[in-house]
């Protein structure tokens, strides 16, 4: 939270071969795209954004989207290069980058590698041929897991996604997959609901009444099976969805949830820095003008008051396993506690709190969106 701690850079690849039904990010399908353009787009916007901060050190890039495996090797090199000319990075620097686990894109991890990629998300989604057909995914599962070899052999760092709760899933045929998943010794795993988001294909099915939302009991149970496998086979949830073997957590997600300052540049990208909120122009087109035009690609720059970000930090702290630290959090700015509620909380053993310390129980953490409207007054 000081100017003294690590930076973390966010860089948002828009396009994607196809659009899946449940994602609702900011991603979209082009014929083509002019790499050159894009490159030199990436380059000015990042200037713009390091004059912003400067002093600083990064600690992670992340390369997400969309699909930023689609990006040139030679284009990632150059964005990784040009942050380390403005910033210069902390050792043992963290630059990720989401993949698609396709044949076509595993090809390209070497050369990813080498530009200075060393950790890799790949977007596996599931085990399961059917579910990938039903969630919109290209890939089947052998080409899959076959990017991932191949992408345990380029990174020295992998984590994978996968995607329960899906309609028609069994307890006893989650617990299999995600055994399954395990097997293959990544040291991070992030495992998602399936949730219907508005202005998804998935929400337009649901409102027809063509797609049915998985029964929230039934979640619940699949919920506790995910962290009670998790943990037992030494990939603790840190975080709500995501599971790591103890010092291979993702740090750079680690700097939003304990909310410290990150540059967000690439089109709808958004950014923390020093009590000021930035988000980036969403569609492509209107980015690339946008920078065209002011050297940037900044649609908004909003100074937030101190108690914005207290409470910021509160609701992204807590779903850290390692909760908050609510004298820190105080530093930024008034948080305004509902005392009452949290008491009840703490009676209901759905919260824990110990001095200044305040954490989501394991009993509660299925329920942390309604114990986060609880507490905040």
């Amino acid at each position: 939270m000081t100017d003294a701690s690590p930076l973390a850079l966010y860089v948002h690849w828009p396009f994607c071969v196809s659009k899946c039904p449940y994602c609702d990010f900011n991603s979209h399908v082009r014929e083509s795209v002019d790499q050159q353009v894009w490159r030199a787009a990436m380059l000015a916007d990042l200037a713009h954004e390091a004059a912003a901060l400067p002093g600083r050190r990064l600690g992670s890039i992340f390369f997400g989207g969309g699909t930023p495996s689609l990006m040139p090797p030679e284009t990632v090199a150059a964005v990784i290069e040009a942050a380390e000319r403005h910033w210069g990075f902390e050792p043992g620097v963290e630059i990720t980058l989401e993949a698609n686990p396709s044949s076509v894109e595993a090809a390209r991890f070497a050369d990813l590698a080498s530009a200075g990629v060393n950790r890799v998300s790949l977007g596996l989604q599931a085990l399961d041929d059917d579910a990938l057909r039903f969630l919109g995914r290209a890939h089947g599962v052998d080409e899959g897991l076959g990017a991932l070899e191949t992408a345990q052999a380029a990174f020295s760092r992998v984590s994978f996604d996968l995607i329960y709760a899906r309609p028609g899933q069994t307890l006893a045929g989650w617990t299999a997959e995600l055994e399954r998943a395990l097997a293959y010794g990544t040291e991070h795993l992030s495992l998602y609901q399936l949730t219907i988001e508005p202005g998804t294909r998935f929400a337009t099915l649901f409102e027809k009444g063509e797609l049915e939302a998985y029964d929230p009991d039934a979640a619940a149970d699949l919920f506790e099976a995910t962290r009670a496998i998790t943990a037992a086979a030494g990939l603790p949830a840190y975080e709500i969805s995501n599971h790591a073997r103890p010092g291979a957590e993702s740090r750079h997600n680690l700097t939003y949830w304990r909310y410290g300052d990150y540059a967000g540049v690439g089109p709808g990208a958004h950014g923390r820095r020093g009590g000021m909120a930035t988000l980036r122009r969403k569609k492509p087109e209107n980015w690339i003008t946008a920078i065209e035009r002011n050297g940037h690609g900044i649609e908004r720059e909003d100074a937030l008051a101190p108690q914005e970000q207290a409470v910021e930090a509160l609701l992204m702290g807590l779903r850290l396993g390692e909760g908050v630290d609510l004298a820190g959090i105080g530093a930024l700015g008034a948080l305004p506690l509902d005392e009452k509620a949290l008491g009840q909380l703490v009676d209901q053993q759905l919260v824990a709190r110990t001095g200044d310390r305040l954490i989501v129980t394991e009993r509660g953490m299925p329920l942390l969106e309604a114990i986060l409207r609880e507490i905040v007054a």
